[in-house]
């Protein structure tokens, strides 16, 4: 009697195990069931919002279900990113973050309190945004080799702005500085994109490095700066008459910032299938690559978790000894 009673029990908890599989598959199948939350680790205005918001709009429509995006500016984009490092790893919350956040900011911080890799869950590398290289119009140079030449004739009273010390556009003045033969080029660091490009349409300095974003472009276009290249190995569309660095003569002069979704570690792989199924299919539309484009951005629809890991690693090689050489902390 007690041994029938044990295979009795045996063949209900069997039972109930057959009916739970398809019920847990069918679980994970639901998902998203409810809001997601889009973390912008900076300021409302900026290039990684305004991606990352016409982004969440377009995930929303094809997940079915709406994604809210939420600023959590601070710390260069720190406070947003460890927001979602301390989240649950269920795939509700997401991190819209950039080189900043995943290269610059961890070489460059030892404490930064997180690990740009082992940290985070990648979903894909969505855009690749190249810096410029501008000038006001006042300056007498028309390429980047009439200006490399022009502070070597004048030491020391070139100056060139970025958007704040260990910045992506700090890091490509300093490039252009490193592969014309170290010039002496004053570093002018401003607290944000706009006010160092205010400063140069104003006339207050010679030269700044921006990240493309429809704002540079626009004085371009106006004549109110001179964009001399473009630090990318393909024209934008938007201003095909500037050449690339590559063909303004400087190959090693490409900076490309990038746009990259991010999660919680430890997310069930299901999840993240089906965010980055979705991912795909938002930069794949047409519209949404016509946006990002105009923007100044060009779309990635062939990232994937893999890649955009793989593509992070390579960055972080590749900008550590500068890092390092010019002592950015």
């Amino acid at each position: 009697m007690i041994m029938r009673a044990f295979f009795s029990v045996l063949a209900v908890m069997a039972f109930a195990a057959i009916q739970f599989v398809p019920a847990l598959a069918q679980a994970q199948g639901k998902f998203p069931e409810r809001t997601l939350r889009l973390v912008v680790p900076f300021a409302p205005g900026g290039v990684n919002d305004i991606i990352g918001r016409r982004w969440a709009q377009e995930m929303s429509r094809v997940l079915g279900h709406n994604m809210i995006v939420e600023n959590r500016a601070g710390a260069s984009g720190a406070i947003g990113a460890m927001e979602v490092v301390r989240a649950k790893p269920d795939g509700y919350t997401l991190l819209i973050a950039n080189t900043t956040t995943h290269v610059l900011s961890p070489l460059a911080n030892q404490k930064l309190g997180y690990d740009p890799l082992k940290d985070f869950t990648a979903l894909g590398i969505i855009t690749l945004v190249p810096t410029g290289v501008a000038v006001h119009p006042s300056m007498p140079v028309k390429n980047l080799k009439a200006l490399a030449a022009f502070a070597k004739k004048n030491p020391g009273q070139l100056s060139f702005g970025s958007a704040g010390t260990g910045s992506i556009t700090h890091l490509t003045g300093e490039l252009f500085k490193k592969l014309n033969g170290d010039l002496n080029i004053v570093h002018v660091p401003y607290k944000g994109a706009g006010p160092g490009l205010a400063d140069l349409v104003a006339g207050h300095i010679p030269m700044y490095t921006p990240t493309i974003s429809p704002a540079p472009l626009e004085y371009h276009k106006s004549g109110r700066i001179r964009m001399l290249a473009i630090c990318s190995e393909e024209r934008l569309s938007a201003v095909p008459e500037v050449p690339t660095a590559v063909q303004a003569g400087m190959p090693e002069l490409v900076v490309q910032a990038f746009n990259a979704i991010f999660l919680s570690p430890g997310v069930p792989r299901p999840v993240l299938d089906v965010l980055a199924q979705a991912n795909q299919k938002v930069l794949a539309n047409a519209a949404m690559q016509e946006f990002l484009r105009k923007a100044g951005a060009e779309p990635v629809s062939t990232s994937s978790p893999e890649r955009a890991t793989q593509f992070i690693q390579k960055e972080l090689q590749r900008w550590g000894p500068i890092v390092r050489e010019t002592g950015i902390e």
